[in-house]
C-alpha cells in the first residue's frame, strides 16, 4: 500500500493559499489533490494538477482523499470537521481548534470512535524563535526561568473594514487568533499553570471583537508567564524575553517564514528557509561554567514543513503526533478562563491542571 497521503483543503483564501497549500506541497507523499473554492480557481493557477470543487461535500464522497484540511472561518470550524470526521477522513484544522472547549472535546471522541487522526495547525511551534527557546531551556542556560514574557503587539489604531477574525461571534478576536499561539506555546515551555489572570479589552473605536489582551499564567513555582497583544504598538516590545536564575535571554523580531510565504516563496524552493538574519538573533546574558556570558544565540531555522511531514508521518505509522487535539482543546479552556478571569476582575485557578499534564 502506498504510504502518500492524498490532501482535500477545504477555502483558499489567506490561511489557505498562504499557510497550507505551499507547505503542504513542500512535503514529499502529501498530494495536494481537490480544493474547495466556492467562487473561483486561484489554486489552479498555482498548482495546475489539482481539482477545483464547489462544495465540501464533494471532498467527503471522495474515497481517494485520506487527509482534509480545514482552512475556514473558525466560526465553522466545527461543522466542517465534524463532517469530515464522519466521512472518514483524517483532519487537519486551521487554528483555534474551535471557539468552545465542549465542541472541541466532542470532536476528539468523534476521531477517536472513527479511528482517524485529528489534529489542529499550531504551526507556531514551527517558529525558529519558539525551537530557539525551547533549546535554551533544555539546555538550561538560564537556570530557573522566574518570569517571562511575549508579545505579539503592531501599530493600527483605526479599524478599517472588518472582517470575520473582528466581527462578534464566538471565537473571533485577537485573543482566538494570536493568543492560542502564545498559549500553546508558554504551555509547551513551561506547561499548564496554576491559575490564570485575564485582561481582555475592546480598545479600537467601532471594533466589535477584542483587540487587546494582558494574559499572565501563574505557577506554583513562583513563575509568571505574561502574553500581550496591543494594537497601539508602534515602538516595539522584544518578541520574548525570559529572566531566571542565572541569567536572561531577549528576543526582538518575528519568525520570517510568514513574510516568505506572503511573497509568494516556497518552503521546498527557496534557499536557506526559515533561517532568520544576524541581527535579529536573540542576546543572552547568562553564567555558564562559572563564568559570565554575554552575546547572541543564532535563532534555529523554523520549518513549517514539520508539521505537515510529522501528520504524514503519523497517518502512516511512523511517529507520534506532535500537536495533539488534547492540546488544542487545553489552549481552548485556558482562553475561555481568561475570558472569565477579565470579565471577574481576578485570577481564576486552572481546574483542570493536574488532568492536563499528563497530556
Amino acid at each position: 500500500m502506498s504510504d502518500t497521503v492524498k490532501v482535500g483543503l477545504i477555502g483558499y483564501g489567506f490561511a489557505g493559499s498562504v499557510f497550507h497549500a505551499p507547505v503542504i506541497t513542500s512535503v514529499p507523499g502529501l498530494e495536494l489533490t481537490k480544493v474547495v473554492e466556492r467562487r473561483s480557481a486561484k489554486s489552479k493557477e498555482r498548482y495546475p494538477w489539482v481539482e477545483v470543487v464547489r462544495d465540501a461535500e464533494e471532498l467527503y464522497a471522495d474515497d481517494a482523499i485520506d487527509l482534509v484540511v480545514v482552512t475556514t472561518p473558525s466560526t465553522d470550524h466545527y461543522a466542517f470537521v465534524k463532517k469530515a470526521l464522519l466521512a472518514g477522513k483524517h483532519v487537519v484544522v486551521e487554528k483555534p481548534f474551535t471557539p468552545s472547549s465542549a465542541d472541541a472535546e466532542e470532536l476528539i471522541e468523534l476521531a477517536k470512535k472513527q479511528g482517524k487522526v485529528l489534529t489542529v495547525y499550531h504551526n507556531r511551534r514551527f517558529d525558529g524563535d519558539f525551537l530557539t527557546l525551547r533549546e535554551l531551556l533544555r539546555q538550561e542556560l538560564l537556570g530557573e526561568v522566574k518570569e517571562a514574557e511575549f508579545h505579539w503587539d503592531g501599530f493600527d489604531p483605526v479599524m478599517r473594514s472588518t472582517n470575520w477574525r473582528e466581527g462578534n461571534e464566538p471565537g473571533t478576536g485577537v485573543f482566538y487568533d494570536l493568543g492560542v499561539h502564545l498559549l500553546d506555546q508558554a504551555v509547551k515551555l513551561f506547561g499548564v499553570p496554576a491559575s490564570i489572570a485575564g485582561d481582555v479589552q475592546i480598545q479600537r473605536d467601532d471594533a466589535e471583537a477584542h483587540d487587546y489582551f494582558d494574559v499572565t499564567l501563574l505557577y506554583d513555582s513562583g513563575l509568571k508567564v505574561r502574553l500581550k497583544s496591543s494594537k497601539f504598538v508602534r515602538e516595539a516590545f522584544p518578541r520574548y524575553s525570559l529572566h531566571g536564575t542565572k541569567g536572561s535571554f531577549v528576543k526582538y523580531g518575528i519568525d520570517p517564514q510568514e513574510a516568505a510565504l506572503i511573497a509568494g516563496l516556497q518552503p521546498s524552493t527557496a534557499r536557506h528557509w526559515g533561517k532568520e538574519p544576524k541581527e535579529l538573533w536573540g542576546k543572552i546574558n547568562t553564567s555558564v561554567g562559572g563564568l559570565h556570558v554575554e552575546g547572541v544565540i543564532e535563532t534555529i531555522a523554523g520549518s513549517y514543513v514539520d508539521y505537515y511531514r510529522n501528520v504524514m508521518e503519523h497517518i502512516n505509522g511512523k511517529a507520534e503526533l506532535e500537536v495533539k487535539p488534547e492540546e488544542a482543546r487545553l489552549a481552548i479552556q485556558l482562553i475561555e478562563l481568561a475570558l472569565q478571569s477579565s470579565k471577574d476582575g481576578r485570577a481564576l485557578p486552572v481546574p483542570f491542571a493536574a488532568a492536563a499534564s499528563i497530556i
